[in-house]
This record gives C-alpha cells, structure tokens and sequence, in this order.
C-alpha cells in the first residue's frame, strides 16, 4: 500500500493520529463511544503501519498472512456487534478492506507494494470500496458542516474523549486514508 514517500508519510501521521485519538475514546465516560473506539484504534494503527513506506518497511509475506488473520478475526468479531448497531457495518466493511489489501500484498510478486492485481484495470472489489469510501467520506464532511447558527455549548466540560464531532472526524480521517491505500492497491 506504499505510494510516494512523503505522501506515505502524511498517511502514517493521519490513521497513527486517529488510532492515537481513538485509543483516547476508549476511556470514555458514553459506552457507545467505547464499544467502538477500540476497533477504530486497530483500524488507525493497522492503516498506519501499512502506509510505511516500502524502503523504511518491507514486510515478508508472512506478516501479511499475519495481517489478513487478524483483520479477519476483527471483522468476524465486528459482523457479532453489527447485529445490535447498524453503526458497526462500516467497521465492518473497514475490516474487509484490510483483509482484501491484506490478501493483495501476498499475492504481490515478492510482497511488492501497491500492485496486487496487474495491469488489467480496477478490480470490482476495488471499484466498490472505493464507491463506498467516497460516499462515507463526502456523508461524514457534510455532516462536520455547520449548518445554521451554532448550537449553544453543553452545560459543563465536555472531556476529549467524550467529544462526537472529534470523532467523526477521526472516521472521517480514517476513510481518506482507506481511499488513498485502494488507489494502490
């Protein structure tokens, strides 16, 4: 998934951020918040080391089984928790990403980055993630948008953990870097 190095770079500071930010929900005083802060923090954190550029970190193909096996428990675990929250399906599908770019790097001719499926075009998996990361991208800024007058702040001190537009933005943050990492695939 390695593109250029600086923009590489940019890539690991964002989901290491967003890991980092949502590694800070999980202490959360609203329990929906950390029911979900810790599969976000694998995302962050699995997408950050993914993006290291090749000539820093070129991992063997086994680290990519490796990778695909614990994306794939993820999704399973998070496929239990989507039954009760619809929120969770984008988790979900989070999760099948990774195991699908996963799954790419150990087919890559000796564990190349960022060709996985030859010169035949956008595979059709590829194609429908990125169609649902945009849409979860263009959804999630319309969303960060203000909209009218600004709402009056909440009596009280709102702790950083506790604040739903960081993490929008963190999610938001996080489908970026997942439509960055599809375009190399």
């Amino acid at each position: 998934m390695h593109g250029p190095g600086s923009a590489s770079w940019l890539l690991v500071a964002l989901c290491a951020a967003s890991g980092a930010y949502c590694l800070l929900r999980t202490r959360s005083s609203v329990a929906e918040q950390r029911r979900a802060a810790g599969s976000e923090a694998l995302m962050g954190f699995g997408m950050a080391v993914m993006a290291v550029p090749a000539a820093v970190l070129s991992p063997p193909r086994g680290a990519w089984l490796v990778y695909t096996a614990v994306f794939a428990a993820a999704g399973l675990r998070t496929a239990w928790t989507a039954r009760r929250d619809p929120h969770h399906l984008h988790h979900l599908l989070g999760a099948g990403a990774m195991v699908y770019m996963s799954a790419a790097m150990t087919t890559a001719p000796g564990g190349a980055h960022g060709g996985g499926h030859g010169g035949g075009g956008v595979p059709a998996l590829t194609g429908v993630l990125l169609l649902y990361f945009t849409a979860h991208v263009l959804a999630s800024g319309a969303r960060l948008a203000p909209v009218g007058a600004a709402a009056a702040p909440e009596a009280g001190v709102v702790r950083w953990a506790d604040r739903p537009e960081l993490a929008l933005v963190c999610r938001l943050a996080m489908s970026m870097g997942m439509l960055a990492m599809l375009l190399t695939v």
